[in-house]
């Protein structure tokens, strides 16, 4: 197999087996002991959900994205997404930490199932990875304690209930303390809404709409080397809002600098600010606004 593509684990026993590991206590969860992991895949996609604080690991590939994990942070992965692993250069390097692993059908029949889909860190990349305080990581640890204590003793009608209990509230946590990191890490954060000011502006300035429409929120973090979801996560702290709305603000503002500062029809602003149908941007410009871009432009112009 070419080393660089991804070995497809599609259960928790296969990845036990792969990693050199006993077979797990339950079939469809399991916390891994990271230190006692043999072998790792240079790449490997996942058929289940991962959770985990790995330490010692060396370098992380997400993408185009590289992190350097010898500090331990915590990181989620959903199914289906491809993690590249680059083994550390300094070969005694002492690994510590853990993986929780849950496959799909364990959460089967519970709400758990669809609420899952609400938590944004799941989609975040490598380099996006919480940051935790020793306080914290021992809230995290005690939950992980409480899971793997659960299954192994037994498996009877209360424990899926009370499993899925602890991972939502894991999960919980896990969202509480990405909130704190969005407001902990301000400089970093704040440069970044700086940036994503910059690139707005400059999108609309240069006429890049007439080219490529109006930004995507896809395009805007792309552009920025965040995921989308954690960009979303970072504005929805700081401002208020999520990078759509930010769009559209900023689409609003160029909106009202043309039909006060110009003769342009709505129809050809319309056009400008990368709309193929004007009656689309009369909507949101009302939506927005509460008048009507002809409104807007009338109401100026008596001002």
């Amino acid at each position: 197999m070419a080393t660089n593509t991804p070995v497809h684990i599609k259960s928790i026993t296969q990845f036990h087996r792969l990693r050199g590991l006993p077979a797990p206590a339950h079939p469809l969860i399991s916390v891994v002991d990271y230190a006692l992991l043999e072998s790792t895949p240079a790449s490997a996609i996942f058929d289940y959900y991962s959770i985990s604080i790995k330490r010692g690991v060396g370098k992380m590939f997400y993408g185009q994205q590289e992190y350097d994990f010898d500090e331990g942070v915590l990181y989620c992965m959903a199914p289906g997404q491809v993690l590249t692993v680059a083994p550390s250069a300094d070969t005694n390097t002492k690994r510590s930490g853990w993986i929780l692993l849950i496959h799909p059908d364990f959460l089967w029949g519970m709400p758990l199932t669809r609420n899952i889909r609400k938590y944004e860190f799941f989609d975040y990349s490598v380099n996006e990875a919480l940051f935790l305080s020793e306080k914290e990581e021992t809230t995290i640890n005690q939950i992980i304690a409480n899971i793997q204590q659960e299954y192994q003793s037994g498996i009877d009608k209360f424990s899926q209930p009370i499993i899925i209990s602890q991972i939502e509230t894991l999960l919980n946590y896990t969202e509480r303390f990405y909130q704190r990191q969005f407001i902990t890490r301000k400089i970093t954060n704040h440069r970044l809404l700086d940036r994503l000011e910059d690139l707005l502006n400059d999108y609309f300035t240069n006429d890049q709409t007439l080219k490529e429409g109006l930004p995507t929120v896809q395009f805007i973090a792309g552009q920025l080397n965040v995921s989308p979801s954690y960009l979303t996560g970072i504005l929805k702290t700081l401002t208020g809002q999520n990078t759509q709305q930010i769009i559209h603000e900023k689409l609003i503002e160029k909106a009202k600098e043309k039909l006060s500062t110009t003769s342009l029809s709505v129809s050809e602003i319309a056009y400008e600010l990368g709309f193929e149908h004007s009656q689309s941007f009369s909507k949101l410009f009302k939506a927005k606004t509460k008048l009507s871009p002809l409104q807007f432009r009338g109401n100026f112009s008596h001002n």
